[in-house]
C-alpha cells in the first residue's frame, strides 16, 4: 500500500466546507478553535446565509478569523464586539450577526457590553470559546480560570482570596429577560461536535426569527497555555471544566 494514501472507514465522508478557504490556521495543534470555525461555516452554508452572515471577531486568538471563513467580517476593540455587532444588526436586520471571542475578552474586558447585549435582546449570535485562561497574551489567569488552576499570572493555583472566583457566564446569560437560547457545548469527541452544530443552528435560527439573542459557549482547551499534550488537555477539560461548566442547555424559548 502507498504509505501517502489515506484510508478512509467506510461511509465516512471528509469535506471541507465551502466556506473555510484554503489558508494554514496559526492556531496552535490541538485547538479547538479550528473545529469551531468549521462548525460555523458549515451551519451558515447550510442555511444559505453565506451572502449575508457578518461575523464581528475582537481582540483574541480568533482575531484573524476572517482569514479562514469567507464571509463579511469586522473587527472589534478589545470587548466591543457585542455592541458592533448590535448596530450592524440593527442597521441590516436581514442579517446574520454573530460575534466570535474569547473568555478574556468576553467575560473580562467586555463583561459590560456582553451582558448589556444579551439584557437588551438584540437578534446576534455570541459564541464564547471558552479555554479558561488568555491564550494569545501569555497564558493569563481569566475570569473564567478554574479555582487552583496554574496561570502565568497565579503559578501556584487561583485563590478565591486573592482572585475571586469563575465567572459562568453562560449561567448569568440564563438569567437575562433578553436571552432565549443559552447552551454549553464541545468540540472534544464527534458525538460532541454533532451537539454543538445544532445547537449553533438553532442559535443562527433564532436570530434571523427575531427570537432575540443567544449565547452559545464552546468548553475548550488551550493545551499552550495549560501546557498539555492535546490528548492530555482534552482529559484534563474533561475531568475539570466540565464539572464546573457542565454542558447543555441552560435556556431555551425558541420553539424552533
Amino acid at each position: 500500500m502507498d504509505r501517502n494514501q489515506i484510508v478512509q472507514p467506510e461511509n465516512i465522508v471528509c469535506k471541507k466546507p465551502t466556506l473555510m478557504n484554503d489558508n494554514n490556521m496559526h492556531y496552535c495543534p490541538g485547538c479547538s478553535h479550528g473545529v469551531v470555525h468549521k462548525l460555523v461555516a458549515e451551519v451558515i452554508e447550510e442555511m444559505g446565509m453565506a451572502d449575508k452572515a457578518v461575523g464581528v471577531s475582537p481582540v483574541g486568538c480568533a482575531v484573524f478569523a476572517y482569514n479562514y471563513i469567507d464571509i463579511d467580517w469586522q473587527e472589534a476593540a478589545h470587548g466591543r464586539a457585542p455592541a458592533l455587532a448590535t448596530g450592524i444588526k440593527r442597521t441590516w436586520p436581514d442579517r446574520l450577526v454573530f460575534t466570535y471571542q474569547g473568555d478574556g475578552d468576553l467575560a473580562c474586558i467586555g463583561t459590560c457590553e456582553t451582558i448589556h447585549a444579551l439584557n437588551r435582546g438584540e437578534n446576534i449570535v455570541i459564541i464564547f470559546v471558552n479555554n479558561a485562561i488568555y491564550g494569545m497574551t501569555g497564558g493569563q489567569m481569566a475570569p473564567t480560570t478554574l479555582i487552583g488552576q496554574k496561570t502565568s499570572t497565579c503559578p501556584y493555583g487561583r485563590d478565591p482570596e486573592i482572585h475571586g472566583y469563575p465567572l459562568k457566564m453562560a449561567d448569568i446569560a440564563a438569567q437575562l429577560e433578553g436571552t432565549c437560547y443559552v447552551t454549553r457545548q464541545s468540540v472534544e469527541s464527534v458525538a460532541s461536535i454533532n451537539k454543538a452544530k445544532k445547537a449553533l443552528r438553532k442559535a443562527f435560527e433564532a436570530s434571523m426569527a427575531g427570537k432575540g439573542s443567544s449565547l452559545v459557549e464552546f468548553v475548550s482547551t488551550c493545551n499552550s497555555g495549560w501546557k498539555l499534550t492535546p490528548a492530555k488537555a482534552n482529559e484534563w477539560m474533561k475531568e475539570n471544566m466540565f464539572p464546573f461548566y457542565p454542558k447543555g442547555d441552560l435556556k431555551d424559548t425558541t420553539n424552533l
